[in-house]
């Protein structure tokens, strides 16, 4: 017959088992560690399911000391490993945010900042000084009408800008506009005058690309209407404009021909020991004004127009009108 197991040493273990226990745990270092302890003390298989596996052999009488204090051996470990999650936790934490925390006193990644087009820093400077002398910009579509791009500008059919070498025409009749002269009829036809409109854009015509030709382009038309204007009035206008842009540089009207406008010029400036042209203008024809139902004979007007990419490659040098258009980051992080 197997010896009863006395009493006293299974508190004598039990004991003993609490103070390693509470030990181990307070030595481990990680939540793993911790996991580990906890299933090999208080698992199934643990350290003190087998010392109570021995209950069996105690005298029945004293079973219920002994289960009472297996249960406090439990809740002292149960609670130092909560105890050790606890600040494991913690210190896991604070690794966390002192890891993640941002040194504002470090000088930030470095990204490179986005740049101005230099067309649209042209076209904007533009616009400033002409809103600065009392236009509003105005503006229309692509593509355009036979009777917008030319008819009500007075260009009769026979007029060489009307030929298929020049324009894009599209299979339903109408065309990609030549200029942005169109605008300035679909505004008259809606607005009375006095009118001060600028109208800039995207035109197109079947030029052959090359250094200084480009089949797509952008312009920049003018357009002053009211009683009494006279070229004196463009003069000044084309003049203040100019000097804005250029400087005080010599400026120079040469005699040319437009079919909407009657008289018409070529506007030179002095650039660098040079004359360079680089806009036309004139009053506006009596038969445009009547075109949109004005009286010519109350009314006069004066437009003018230029190509933004001429002014774009004379302010900046650049040789060739194609590097506009070739997305080249090694040209343009010079803008």
């Amino acid at each position: 017959m197997t010896a009863a197991l006395q009493p006293t040493e299974l508190e004598t273990q039990l004991s003993t088992l609490q103070g390693e226990a509470q030990g181990a745990i307070a030595a481990a270092a990680t939540l793993e560690e911790l996991e580990k302890l906890r299933v090999g003390y208080l698992g199934k298989k643990g350290e003190v399911s087998k010392i109570l596996g021995g209950m069996g052999k105690l005298d029945p009488s004293d079973r219920p000391r002994i289960g009472s204090a297996a249960n406090d051996v439990k809740t002292a470990i149960q609670d130092a490993l909560e105890q050790k999650r606890t600040a494991l936790q913690a210190a896991h934490l604070q690794a966390q945010l002192e890891a993640e925390t941002l040194d504002v006193t470090m000088p930030g990644a470095y990204r490179p900042q986005g740049r101005m087009h230099p067309l649209n820093s042209t076209i904007d400077r533009i616009l400033d000084i002409l809103v600065g002398l009392g236009y509003t910009v105005a503006q229309g579509t692509e593509m355009e009408t036979d009777y917008y791009n030319f008819e009500a500008l007075n260009t009769p059919p026979d007029h060489p800008a009307r030929d298929m070498q020049d324009t894009f025409y599209l299979p339903d009749g109408n065309l990609l506009r030549t200029h942005t002269s169109a605008i300035q009829i679909r505004y008259m036809e809606n607005n009375e005058p006095p009118i001060r409109i600028i109208a800039p854009g995207r035109v197109y015509r079947r030029d052959t690309v090359d250094a200084t030709h480009s089949a797509v382009f952008h312009q920049i038309e003018l357009l002053a209407v009211d009683e009494g204007l006279t070229f004196t009035d463009l003069k000044g206008t084309v003049k203040e404009f100019l000097q804005e842009i250029f400087g005080d540089i010599p400026i120079r009207f040469r005699a040319s021909y437009f079919p909407f406008t009657e008289p018409s010029a070529e506007v030179d400036v002095q650039w660098k020991g040079k004359w360079l042209e680089v806009m036309g203008c004139g009053m506006v024809d009596p038969n445009v004004l009547k075109a949109v139902g004005l009286d010519s004979e109350t009314y006069t007007g004066f437009a003018a127009g230029l190509g933004v990419e001429r002014f774009a490659m004379v302010l900046h040098q650049i040789d060739d009108i194609r590097r506009l258009y070739t997305s080249d980051l090694r040209f343009l992080r010079q803008f």
